[in-house]
């Protein structure tokens, strides 16, 4: 991906200077022909095209912001009762996802959220132990956090 980058970031600097005129508009339009040339030649380069990982990245921005949402109105709903009535407690989370990479991003994506905190991560990775605020209701905000993160988390990843 970073050859792809820098490579588009040349063809735009050369298109600008192949204008004769060195302005933003110039390096702008030069880009988007980098990227149409970089489109037609991605058979060549060993990882996919770097704006379908860009765009995946945004998705999966797009997706931590929603879940953050919902959960800090979950969060919210409980503290602003008149009696806290919460029951925390402590579950294991099973994961598909592999490498430390996919491991942390997914760890720290459900740390972000209020509600709930990972606190350890097994030695051979396959599972987190999360602490929710209150149980029933956070275990399966978490477990419907995890299926949406891990598709988006590969989407970004293993491409």
């Amino acid at each position: 991906m970073p050859v792809q980058v820098l490579l588009n970031i040349f063809i735009a600097y050369l298109w600008m200077f192949l204008q004769d005129s060195t302005s933003i508009i110039n390096f702008i339009s030069g880009y988007f022909v980098g990227l149409f040339v970089l489109f037609f030649m991605r058979r060549f380069f060993k990882k996919p095209f770097y704006i379908f990982t860009l765009a995946a990245v945004g998705k999966l921005f797009v997706i931590f912001i929603q879940e953050l949402a919902t959960s800090s109105l979950m969060v919210m709903k409980h503290i602003l009762r008149p009696k806290i009535d919460v029951k925390p407690g402590i579950f294991r989370l099973e994961t598909d996802l592999e490498g430390d990479l996919e491991i942390t991003l997914l760890s720290l994506l459900i740390c972000l959220t209020p509600g709930s905190v990972v606190m350890e991560i097994t030695p051979d990775a396959k599972a987190l132990y999360v602490h929710g605020l209150n149980m029933p209701e956070s275990r399966e905000s978490v477990l419907k956090s995890k299926l949406i993160f891990e598709k988006a988390i590969k989407d970004v990843t293993r491409k």
